[in-house]
C-alpha cells in the first residue's frame, strides 16, 4: 500500500523526540487546518534552515555563519572553554547566560557499548585549541553518567601534559531539592563537592 503524504509527514513527525505517532497525528492535523498562517512558513523556515545552518568549523555550534556568533563575539574570554557533549547542552549553557567564555562541543561521549571511541569524537580539535588559543581553563560540562564521567577522566588526562586547568561543573543538590526526593548517588555526589 503506498503511502499518501499525510502518512508521511505523520511518519516523519513521529520520528521527533517527545512526538509518538498519535502526537504527529495532531501536529499534523493542526499544521494542515493552519496551511498559510503556519505550515508554508515553516515548511519555507526548515528549507532555508536546510540549506544554510552547519556546524561551525572552531566549536561545533550551529549557525548560518562559519565561525558561529559565539566564536565571533570580541566579549568571549578566548582563555576558557567549556567542553559539553552536544550542542543542545551548548544551547542550555547559553540561556543561563552566566558563562561568557568560548564552547567546544565533542558531539557525544566515550561509550564502549555503542561503539564509540576517541576518534568519533571531536577531541583533537580541542586539543589543538588547547594548543594554539593560550587557553587557561577547559571546563568539563559532561553528563554525570557513567559515559560522561569516563569521558571527562580521558579527556583530563589527554590534557595534562598541556598545562592547562581543567574543572568540572559542580553535580550536586539542584536548587530547590529536598533531600528526601534525592538518589543515593547525587547525594552522595553533593557530600563530597560540598564547600
Amino acid at each position: 500500500m503506498a503511502v499518501n503524504e499525510i502518512d508521511k509527514l505523520i511518519q516523519l513527525l513521529g520520528r521527533l523526540p517527545g512526538l509518538g505517532p498519535r502526537s504527529a497525528r495532531r501536529a499534523v492535523l493542526y499544521l494542515m487546518k493552519r496551511r498559510d498562517q503556519l505550515m508554508v512558513p515553516l515548511a519555507q523556515a526548515m528549507q532555508a534552515a536546510a540549506e544554510k545552518i552547519r556546524a561551525c568549523s572552531e566549536c561545533g555550534n550551529l549557525d548560518a555563519q562559519d565561525p558561529c556568533a559565539v566564536c565571533r563575539d570580541p566579549e568571549r574570554d578566548s582563555h576558557v572553554i567549556c567542553v559539553v557533549e552536544d550542542v543542545g547542552d551548548l544551547w542550555a549553557l547559553e540561556r543561563t547566560s552566566a558563562f561568557k567564555g568560548r564552547y567546544h562541543v565533542l558531539g557525544g561521549t566515550l561509550s564502549a557499548l555503542d561503539g564509540r571511541g576517541p576518534e568519533q569524537l571531536n577531541l583533537d580539535r580541542l586539543v589543538r585549541r588547547v594548543q594554539e588559543q593560550g587557553v587557561d581553563e577547559v571546563i568539563l560540562a559532561l553528563s554525570a553518567t557513567v559515559d560522561g564521567q569516563t569521558t571527562a577522566h580521558y579527556i583530563a588526562e589527554k590534557l595534562r601534559a598541556h598545562g592547562v586547568a581543567v574543572t568540572r561543573l559542580a553535580h550536586g543538590v539542584p536548587v530547590g531539592g529536598e533531600l528526601d526526593y534525592l538518589d543515593d548517588g547525587t547525594l552522595t555526589a553533593a557530600l563530597n563537592a560540598r564547600k
